[in-house]
């Protein structure tokens, strides 16, 4: 539950109902392709919501009425993000998605079991890539015709496509920073910012707010004042994410402690260390950061270095100077009703603190 409505569930009712639709469709093609619709189903169930969420209380800030398909319409950014994880994963080489193996990883594991039945085929690593490539480009074709096919008038979906292709833009843009800030082999806090801000921040919060608010006929003056409330917002999300990223339990996170550590990230956190250790810390760190080998004893050594820099408490503290920033913003932002600010309270509340 995000405020009065249950968002996840609706959520997850319209993309069961979309990817039913779609089943039929590439059925006609060939009964290869329900590996794809599979994999689709299971990277869109569970997750936090918080796109759909922040779309929702969007529109309801700009007066929309909740009986229009407003969470069908939320759903096509859950649709979006998996387009995004499923191919970030792919970069990232990464395991684990969720609890459950990575879609690349998920393919190879059919390809393989394929070659071994037959006594031939295709290398799997090459297939799970190249068919995790493609799972990602269908859900953002379909992440789009999600918004498109929600029910809204074409008024409404044309004021709203103007953020919903930025915000495609700004995440492909983001992606792209992250790796060349992975790809420099050293920590620019300025270039960490840009990551935080374009991959994560903007298509988390700003732009679910702007869409939910377009769809409703919000002003440009609300749609300002939503980006004073969601961008420190986003911004606090994804620093308590790369806190997890390093220090978080797997059960919540879904994927291995420390994996950002083992994938070399070049987050804020990161910048922050790499800006106040010692001589001695930061050779130490320089041996072991990104090595995808990395054993338990030496994650722990990391996060001791992380400890003692400071730069945990560093960004714990740009969190809290975020999330108040935010409400404050919030508390002033010419909102339809109470009942949307109450949610968008609570809201950045859970997205910042993560008991989700």
């Amino acid at each position: 539950m995000y405020g009065d409505v249950d968002i996840p569930t609706e959520v997850q009712n319209a993309l069961t109902g979309f990817l039913d639709l779609q089943e039929q469709r590439l059925a006609a093609i060939g009964p290869e392709l329900a590996e794809q619709v599979q994999a689709a189903r299971d990277a869109t169930s569970g997750g936090k919501r918080l796109r759909p969420a922040f779309c929702y209380w969007g529109f309801r800030a700009a007066g929309g009425d909740p009986a229009q398909p407003i969470l069908t319409a939320a759903a096509s950014l859950e649709m979006l993000h998996v387009s995004a994880l499923v191919h970030d994963d792919v970069m990232d080489s990464s395991d684990v998605r969720r609890g459950a193996p990575a879609a690349h990883r998920r393919f190879e594991a059919l390809q393989r079991a394929r070659s071994q039945a037959s006594g031939r085929g295709g290398d799997p690593v090459s297939f799970g890539i190249g068919a995790a490539i493609l799972l990602g480009d269908l859900c953002l074709i379909w992440a789009d015709e999600l918004l498109h096919t929600s029910g809204f008038d074409a008024a409404a979906l044309a004021r709203a496509s103007r953020f919903f292709d930025a915000v495609r833009v700004e995440v492909t843009a983001g992606q792209y920073l992250d790796l060349v800030a992975q790809a420099s082999g050293e920590s620019d806090m300025d270039l960490a910012l840009r990551v935080l801000r374009y991959k994560a921040a903007t298509y988390t919060v700003e732009r679910p707010l702007h869409v939910g608010a377009a769809l409703a006929g919000g002003d440009q003056r609300l749609v300002k004042s939503l980006s004073a409330y969601g961008q420190p917002i986003g911004e606090a999300f994804q620093l308590r994410d790369d806190l997890l990223g390093v220090f978080g339990d797997p059960a919540l996170t879904g994927k291995p402690a420390g994996d950002d550590l083992r994938e070399g990230k070049r987050t804020v956190l990161v910048a922050y260390a790499v800006e106040r250790m010692s001589e001695v810390q930061l050779t130490e760190f320089d041996r072991l950061f990104g090595r995808p080998d990395l054993g338990d004893d030496e994650i722990q050594l990391l996060r001791e270095i992380l400890q003692d820099s400071r730069a945990v408490q560093a960004c714990e503290d740009l969190i809290t100077e975020r999330t108040e920033d935010a409400l404050d913003a919030l508390h002033a932002a010419p909102l339809a009703d109470d009942t949307a600010r109450k949610g968008l309270t609570d809201l950045a509340i859970a997205a910042t603190s993560r008991v989700l």
